[in-house]
């Protein structure tokens, strides 16, 4: 099928004759799209329309960059964060632990280069959808033959679900946590399926409301893991050491292979490249591209590091704690409360909880996003326009029911964290058949324009 692409080749510029884009209009019309007209978030550099228009009539036609502005940033805050979660969700957090207790601050290094590598990939995600208006599985439809396509669609379908296996099982533990037992991990399971759409309901509020429920949810994550260093008390010159220098064992490749695949998620790379959406933005005015490329980038990186910071928080406490002890190589997700409420105690708040009510926060937020890529995945890959309530329930339903059956008959803790291991190694595997299409996309002049990637990056005015 042919289709215009609508990269940002010339500012401003027309793409055809009115009949054309009426007919590119209708032709959209009958497509799935990340986000309607009327969802996308208005960013405007002042409160007055024509000045608006004035001030992008002058820069577009000059080389300039466009003037900084604290109150754009504002607006344009949202989508990294919800990209971030991501690095924040259940899968990361068991890596984490697991390479605390088993390496100590030694693959901190490993963390902090994997979540740069993550920055760059996603940035790549956020400038493919910007400067073309779609996203990374409506450009791989339309990109590649039929039986490439389907594979793509597979692989990204079966990187969601492994995902997803580990947030719901990850907001479950902490549930059964919280309640001090008393509800069963398929009883955790079945109620995170059930809020999940509850808070999915807050977009119909509008996009942003729904991007301060993850801002809370992010915040309580960064409190209750601070609050756990803060007790723990951990060595700053080991911190530091972790961190600057490079050291691998043949005894932590296998949680140094986790920690890179928890942390570069497949179906992130689909989730950003459509988030960026939210805004109104015209990808056939070069001015807008560079100046959204611009906010999201300062955005995504500054998430990015809040997320690097929450995860250094959760390898130094269990490296403090469990590194070289009889622990190091029994402790996950579902006993790590236990082992710290034994070993650090608590005071005003046991650590216990403190745990739980963080480990809750990253499974909430990682199965909302982890709902919302879904969609954008199965939409974009197979083209469906379904109403939201029933994509979201079609992607849900094809990570609750493995997962319901994972809760049934791996409800140990020895058995969760070897799964959990491997869904982590599982995503390493599964990065290559996200990472090569963008790559490939954001390559191709074709399809970018002059904010293709190359030697060179283009991002002026030809």
């Amino acid at each position: 099928e042919a289709r215009a692409l609508l990269p940002a080749s010339a500012p401003g510029g027309d793409h055809g004759d009115a009949g054309t884009s009426s007919g590119g209009e209708e032709e959209e019309d009958l497509e799935e799209r990340a986000f309607e007209a009327s969802e996308k978030v208005l960013v405007s550099i002042s409160d007055d329309p024509d000045a608006d228009a004035d001030l992008e009539a002058q820069l577009a036609s000059s080389s300039g960059s466009p003037p900084f502005s604290w109150r754009k940033l504002w607006l344009f805050t949202g989508p990294g964060f919800l990209m971030s979660i991501a690095f924040l969700d259940p899968g990361n957090l068991e890596g984490d632990l697991q390479a605390g207790a088993a390496a100590g601050d030694t693959l901190l290094w490993l963390l902090m280069w994997a979540t740069a590598m993550g920055l760059l990939v996603q940035l790549l995600a956020a400038r493919l959808g910007v400067a073309t208006g779609r996203h990374l599985a409506e450009l791989c439809r339309d990109e590649y033959p039929d039986w490439a396509r389907r594979a793509l669609w597979l692989m990204a379908e079966v990187a969601m679900v492994g995902a997803d296996i580990q947030e719901v099982i990850g907001s479950a533990i902490a549930i059964k946590i919280l309640s001090n037992g008393y509800l069963p991990l398929w009883a955790g399971v079945v109620i995170t399926a059930l809020d999940c759409f509850i808070f999915l309901s807050l977009e119909n509020y509008g996009v942003r409301k729904l991007e301060a429920v993850f801002a809370v949810l992010i915040a309580t994550m960064a409190v209750s893991f601070a609050w756990m260093f803060t007790d723990t008390k951990p060595n700053g010159k080991d911190l530091l050491i972790g961190i600057l220098v490079p050291k691998l064992s043949s005894k932590t490749i296998r949680q140094a292979v986790g920690v890179v695949g928890c942390v570069i998620m497949p179906h992130n790379v689909f989730l950003h490249s459509a988030l960026v959406q939210s805004r109104k933005i015209d990808p056939k005015k070069e001015y807008q591209v560079r100046e959204a490329l611009r906010y999201y980038s300062i955005e995504s990186t500054v998430a990015l590091a809040i997320s690097f910071m929450i995860n250094l928080f959760v390898t130094t406490v269990f490296a403090k704690g469990f590194y070289g002890s009889k622990e190091a190589g029994s402790i996950g997700l579902e006993n790590a409360g236990q082992y710290l409420q034994e070993k650090f105690g608590g005071g005003f708040l046991p650590i216990l909880y403190i745990w739980g009510i963080g480990l809750l926060a990253a499974g909430q937020s990682s199965t909302i996003t982890g709902t919302y890529a879904g969609q954008f995945i199965m939409g974009g890959f197979l083209n469906l326009r379904l109403k939201k309530w029933l994509r979201a329930l079609i992607t849900r339903s094809f990570a609750i029911v493995p997962t319901i059956i994972v809760a049934l008959f791996f409800d140990s803790s020895d058995a969760l964290d070897v799964l959990n291991e491997w869904l982590n190694v599982l995503q390493s595997i599964q990065i290559p058949f996200a990472l090569i299409p963008l790559i490939t996309l954001v390559s191709k002049e074709q399809v970018m324009g002059v904010f293709r990637i190359g030697r060179k990056m283009q991002v002026s005015r030809p």
